[in-house]
């Protein structure tokens, strides 16, 4: 079996810089539940939008779709406008941990990129929650950049007053 990260889409570039050991033969720290997983049209790395201006751009909309063990905590959700879905990139490679993205002119450590190789591949996306059916399991998103059937592993109600920080700055590179 071909492990994700030796297929040539993931070959090393010119700057990058993997770790000696790969995190995902590692034993676990911790043990993370899959909640439920991403129903969305992407199916390929190649379709699939880089962010979620992106994939707000195609006016493709997406869903969640929770297990039913789950769907108790769903309760209240409803009241937010948007709700932040963390998600695990399980195509990822785990062990890249200086990259150099495509657009970018040099490389950066994983920690200032968003990219989806990182030692724990987490996804951050924040929708906007057009339905959400409890009994069901489905929350209708707006948009979202990731492949379906990817794991869900937390959702969080977006809080403006929180979340939203006025003073926040942009990277100059990388992002």
């Amino acid at each position: 079996m071909t492990r994700v990260n030796e297929e040539p889409m993931f070959a090393p570039r010119e700057g990058e810089v993997r770790l000696r050991v790969d995190p995902a033969g590692l034993p676990g720290d911790s043990h993370v539940v899959f909640i439920g997983h991403v129903r969305s049209p992407w199916t390929s790395r190649e379709d699939c939008p880089k962010n979620m201006g992106a994939a707000r751009a195609t006016g493709k909309a997406a869903a969640v779709q929770i297990d039913e063990a789950y769907r108790p905590g769903l309760e209240g959700l409803g009241r937010a406008s948007h709700v932040v879905v963390l998600s695990w990139l399980e195509h990822a490679p785990r062990d890249l941990i200086v990259q150099k993205p495509r657009h970018a002119a040099g490389a950066s450590g994983v920690f200032a990129l968003r990219s989806p190789a990182r030692p724990n591949p987490i996804g951050l996306h924040v929708a906007r929650l057009v339905s959400i059916d409890i009994a069901s399991g489905v929350l209708e998103l707006d948009a979202i950049d990731a492949l379906d059937g990817t794991p869900v592993i937390d959702l969080k109600p977006y809080l403006p007053s929180v979340d939203a920080l006025t003073d926040a700055t942009h990277l100059k590179a990388g992002l």
